[in-house]
């Protein structure tokens, strides 16, 4: 992979991951709805995305752009989801759970490791 194939990965990763944040920035700025209505309405989004099969498109062109804003965990629930099904009822109620483990067993352990590290503050106004 040449250095120009990279640089312009790089850039539709931002590309896209940027305009996926700054859109939840605009609602932030701009709206009255709270950051967490905003935080399941993107997850949602990136479930209902997938579900129609759109939100793959966009993961295909720009991988970690997509995949690593709360979209893109929608994304990956609805996908494992949608790949359980195909093997069972049970497996379509897992398989979300499934698809997104390793993600969600990561984060875990890393905020416990930083809770360990760092000290706890109150957020000044």
């Amino acid at each position: 992979m040449g250095v120009l194939e990279i640089l312009f990965m790089l850039f539709k990763v931002f590309v896209v991951g940027g305009a996926i944040c700054t859109l939840a920035q605009l609602l932030i700025n701009y709206t009255k709805i709270t950051a967490g209505r905003i935080l399941v309405y993107f997850l949602l989004s990136g479930v209902l995305l997938q579900a129609v099969g759109l939100y793959q498109y966009v993961v295909d062109f720009a991988g970690a752009g997509a995949t690593v804003p709360i979209s893109g965990f929608g994304y990956l629930l609805a996908k494992g989801a949608i790949e359980g099904a195909k093997e069972g009822l049970f497996k379509a109620i897992t398989g979300g759970i499934t698809a997104a483990g390793m993600g969600i067993a990561s984060a875990i352990v890393f905020g416990y490791i930083f809770a360990l590290i760092f000290k706890s503050r109150s957020k000044k106004n």
